[in-house]
């Protein structure tokens, strides 16, 4: 059974497209431009999950942030993570011969379960990590009830 269900967002090149242009000898190009670049990186940030049996744990690739940047939310029966890099502001008395630095943004929604304790979800940030753990309700059954035939 499914607990956490990943929402993509559709690929902006259809699949006609894309194989057109595989067969029209542009594969470098559709490589290129659909996952090498940094903006397929930094708008979907690829993430691990794993179930135990205390927890669903998420792990997301998001470095160069700051724990500060990240925005977690919880609604309903959806988990929503987001960052925001605030830029550093230029010293206009440099001259900037070249700059490659470039802070984005991302949101990520992730459906989670109704085994999911909205109160045990908790994150931490560490080596350009983002660990978020989604505990489970505890599972607590009735004791066994003895029916007496009458």
């Amino acid at each position: 059974m499914t607990h956490i269900k990943f929402n993509q967002s559709p690929l902006p090149r259809t699949f006609g497209g894309f194989v057109e242009d595989i067969l029209n000898g542009n594969f470098n190009k559709v490589v290129k431009d659909d996952f090498l670049t940094n903006d397929y990186f930094t708008t979907h940030p690829p993430v691990n999950i794993v179930e135990t049996p205390e927890a669903f744990i998420l792990d997301v690739v998001a470095p160069g942030f700051s724990k500060e940047d990240f925005k977690i939310s919880a609604a309903e029966k959806t988990i929503t993570i987001s960052a925001e890099k605030k830029e550093a502001a230029k010293n206009e008395t440099d001259k900037q011969v070249r700059r490659e630095f470039n802070f984005k943004s991302f949101k990520r929604s992730f459906s989670i379960s109704e085994v999911v304790d909205a109160n045990k979800i908790n994150a931490k940030y560490e080596n350009g990590i983002l660990k978020v753990t989604l505990g489970k309700k505890e599972n607590k059954q009735d004791a066994p009830k003895e029916i007496v035939v009458e």
